[in-house]
């Protein structure tokens, strides 16, 4: 019997790739076979370390005294939910006609986590070989097996995993329980959150301190073309003195503009670059209003379920070059419905890696999102699926057609003494923008200087919004050097600076990507790393920290905004300083990439972390901060008799008891997708049992009963097993912890 090599994926799907590459056909439960290889995946992480009660009966209840918690020999635990599965990769492992080990985990620092963390548990001897491949092509995966890496290469990288989520646990669980046990409040926190939420204050306190100016600019009408007062020494179309434009306009007595310029210039535009998931996240939410998770989730499902787009958890917008020769392929399977027409065009020429979208040096451990070359069956998504999908697919095409060129012309001329300036565009050839229907609407960069962003736009409309925007073109092309017109209006325009907008989730998690204006310290090396380490939390891991802020109930949205919550506040105000910059987020990820290129050692830096914990603990310990509840009820809790909190949580609002030890908590109100017969708003439903009822804020009130009955005779009524359900999932929802990351560690605590 010949010896077969085992392969660990990280996922079911990927490891149906690399089955169906390699020939296995005998489908098992857990593995599939073929004749020289077996391949079988995790599901994430299938082990991960223990929760402080494996290192002690004195850390199950949380108390001050128990802290700081430093095991001297971490433990690892199979994860309950997909126990079975760790068992079946255990047991192939052991195998005697396996002679060696495949790490085929995603090509990434937590991907090696998830596989060494399995080996290291089940403790294999055999010895192990790398795959690292950053798509999951047939053709990459072919490559990839004809040029396995030995393991040890790796190790460092492990190495380096290793220490991150020592670390993470260290300082989050200690400060956590610290902090709670301090204040008797569910404190959390952690070495993202903390500056996540820091960031946020920080904004907040910027609109508090905003004072709004009125600013001036004026404008002259001649011919229909429109010419904006310029400033000459500072070419800025806004002066701050009202009388200063007053006396301008008064000293404009001529009634006729001289042209002294025009200057026309072919101007070429190319396409944004394709998307990382941030920038997806972040485009999504401002279309859409999709949340980070949201979107996180749809380009899951259309990598897994669908296979019609490339791994989603990736922080580079550029390909590698040898993918060059896929990208034909690629157009041909997206040439359906709407994109027919353009990608059959675009797959018939030929393709040059070109570095505007091309570059090895910016690919990391995953490339930009694109089509895969599965063929696409547009009815078979949501709706949801479809909207993510076309900006994908729009964004390919764009990126792969030809620059857009268009006739820039700007015109000075003269007022008396003064100079006014107007400007209009020609569309030469239209290139990526034809890709975008409705006209490519630029994102409106919200972290831009408010100042500038509400300059006056010269051209009546946007300069692509059509092929002939802003003043007719044809009357511009027409005006020379030296012709006068004659002024038909003459007015004075005013405007307000605005204060800087609130966080949206799409800005937030671009700003936890590019953290360096939120620094204390202008510190040259930090900035470069904050650069490099991609900020704040990793691509993979943002969209589950405002997950989680939201639901430690640490900021809250109000519409799209996100505002801190008084607990949020009094949280940064008692968390030691330093866990709310960023750069402590920055130095630990400058000595993590030193760990993976083996130029520190994981021992030293853990020795460190070990004494800041204890730091950070005596620290807290002798805070004299005090935690005030401000959203307390005249509600007492029915276990213990104290007065319950209200909270607002993502579904409704909830009261929780305020004494973190007795845990009760229950549904006070929640949102759902009832329409009010009367404005057809959404409403809530409150109450409990037989009084349960509608309300909205129209003022609209009716029983559930009543509302069932109205249902029933409008013909679409909710039958008793959909009612039925809707109670059951409403129990077991007020059976979660209401917590954060320690959800799970609280739930197993006999409080």
């Amino acid at each position: 019997m010949g010896m077969k090599h085992l392969v660990i994926a990280e996922k079911p799907s990927v490891a149906r790739d690399i089955a169906r590459v390699l020939q296995c056909s005998k489908k098992a439960e857990t593995f599939i076979e073929g004749p020289d290889y077996l391949v079988t995946w995790a599901l994430g992480h299938l082990v991960t370390l223990a929760e402080p009660e494996a290192y002690g009966k004195q850390y199950q209840t949380w108390s001050m005294d128990a802290l700081p918690m430093i095991p001297e020999d971490w433990k690892l635990v199979v994860i309950k939910q997909t126990g079975k599965q760790y068992h079946a990769v255990k047991e192939l492992l052991h195998r005697k006609d396996v002679s060696d080990i495949i790490i085929a985990t995603d090509a990434g620092r937590e991907g090696e986590l998830v596989a060494r963390w399995i080996l290291d548990k089940a403790e294999n001897k055999k010895p192990l070989k790398r795959l690292w491949i950053s798509s999951v092509t047939d053709k990459a995966i072919r490559d990839g097996f004809a040029n396995l890496k030995p393991g040890k290469d790796y190790y460092n990288l492990y190495q380096a995993a290793v220490a991150r989520a020592e670390s993470d646990w260290l300082v989050g669980i200690n400060a956590t329980r610290a902090l709670t046990c301090k204040y008797n409040a569910q404190l959390s926190c952690g070495r993202v959150q903390t500056p996540t939420l820091a960031m946020i204050a920080a904004r907040e306190q910027e609109i508090r301190a905003f004072r709004s100016k009125p600013f001036y600019g004026m404008k002259a009408i001649s011919n229909g073309i429109t010419f904006t007062w310029t400033d000459k020494k500072s070419n800025s179309n806004r002066t701050f003195e009202k009388e200063r434009i007053e006396t301008i306009r008064k000293g404009c007595s001529t009634s006729e503009l001289r042209i002294t310029e025009v200057r026309k210039k072919e101007k070429h535009s190319s396409s944004p670059a394709l998307y990382d998931l941030t920038a997806l996240q972040r485009e999504a939410n401002q279309r859409y209003g999709y949340s980070a998770k949201q979107t996180l989730n749809i380009m899951q499902r259309l990598y897994e379920n669908h296979k019609v787009l490339t791994y989603p958890r990736t922080d580079s917008r550029y390909l590698t070059s040898d993918m060059v020769r896929t990208l034909k392929e690629r157009l041909e399977a997206c040439a359906v419905g709407p994109y027919k027409k353009l990608a059959l065009k675009l797959s018939r020429q030929t393709i040059k890696a070109n570095k505007s979208f091309a570059d090895n040096s910016k690919v990391s451990d995953h490339h930009a999102i694109i089509p895969t070359e599965q063929f696409v069956q547009l009815e078979h998504m949501s709706n949801e699926e479809r909207k993510i999908y076309d900006m994908v697919v729009r964004r390919f095409l764009a990126v792969l057609s030809p620059i857009c060129v268009y006739e820039d012309t700007n015109i000075t001329a003269t007022l008396g003494t003064e100079t006014f300036l107007a400007r209009g565009t020609v569309m030469k050839t239209a290139g990526w923008r034809e890709v975008y229907e409705d006209g490519y609407a630029e994102l409106i960069d919200e972290e831009e200087d408010s100042l500038s962003a509400s300059t006056f736009s010269v051209s009546a409309s946007s300069p692509f919004s059509s092929s002939k925007s802003g003043d007719s073109p044809d009357a511009l092309s027409e005006l020379q050097k030296g012709c006068t017109l004659p002024v038909t209006k003459l007015s004075v325009t005013e405007g307000k600076t605005k204060p800087p907008a609130y966080f949206t989730e799409g800005t937030l998690i671009a700003a936890m990507e590019n953290p360096v204006k939120y620094l204390s310290s202008q510190d040259k090396t930090i900035v470069k790393t904050l650069g490099e380490t991609g900020g704040l939390g990793t691509v993979a891991t943002r969209a589950d920290i405002i997950e989680k802020l939201f639901n430690s109930f640490l900021m809250e949205k109000k519409g799209n905004e996100i505002h801190l919550t008084s607990k949020g506040k009094q949280l940064l105000e008692l968390v030691p300083q330093d866990l709310r910059s960023p750069e402590l987020t920055a130095d630990w990820e400058l000595r993590l990439q030193a760990i993976a290129r083996g130029n520190e050692s994981g021992q030293t830096f853990m020795a460190e972390i070990r004494t800041y914990t204890q730091r950070l603990i005596q620290e807290i310990k002798a805070g004299d901060g005090t935690f005030r509840h401000d959203n307390i009820t005249r509600t007492k809790c029915p276990q213990c008799g104290k007065f319950m909190l209200e909270v607002n949580g993502k579904h409704g609002k909830v009261l929780v008891c305020q004494d973190r030890e007795c845990g009760y908590r229950e549904t006070i109100s929640r949102h759902t997708n009832a329409r009010c017969p009367i404005c057809h708003k959404k409403m809530e439903l409150i109450g409990k049992g037989d009084g349960q009822r509608f309300i909205c804020t129209c003022g609209h009130k009716e029983k559930l009963s009543a509302f069932e009955a109205r249902r029933k005779k409008e013909g679409k009524g909710a039958d008793k097993r959909d009612v039925n359900r809707y109670l059951k999932r409403q129990a077991q929802e007020a059976q979660e912890p209401i917590n954060n990351a320690f959800a799970d560690a609280l739930s197993k605590l006999k409080l």
